[in-house]
């Protein structure tokens, strides 16, 4: 059985068990978070939501929150002397999805 969540602008391919790593959520570690964007289903035959599937969530559990590897961004402009490097670390929460209720 999995589902395809939708959180933080992105789409997720889930499965019970699964952990992944989504955009930066206000919920502490620990605690339990539920995802109610579920775009579709498939447990034995593919339900598709439009655009969410009714009456579906996702339960998941807060195992983590911090920073992603930090990413260089370097601006150059040939011949005139320009260039500027700049970092980013994108945060991040990563979740484990307890249970696909459908």
């Amino acid at each position: 059985m999995y589902a395809i969540i939708a959180t933080g602008g992105k789409q997720y391919k889930v499965a019970e068990g699964d952990s992944i790593k989504i955009e930066r959520l206000d919920a502490e570690v620990g605690s339990v978070v539920t995802f109610d964007q579920v775009l579709a289903v498939n447990n034995g035959e593919l339900t598709i939501g439009c655009p969410t599937v009714e009456n579906a969530t996702v339960s998941a559990t807060v195992e983590k929150v911090g920073k992603g590897k930090k990413v260089i961004v370097y601006k150059y402009k040939h011949k005139t002397g320009y260039h500027k490097k700049n970092g980013h670390r994108q945060l991040y929460t990563q979740v484990k999805i307890d249970k696909i209720n459908a």
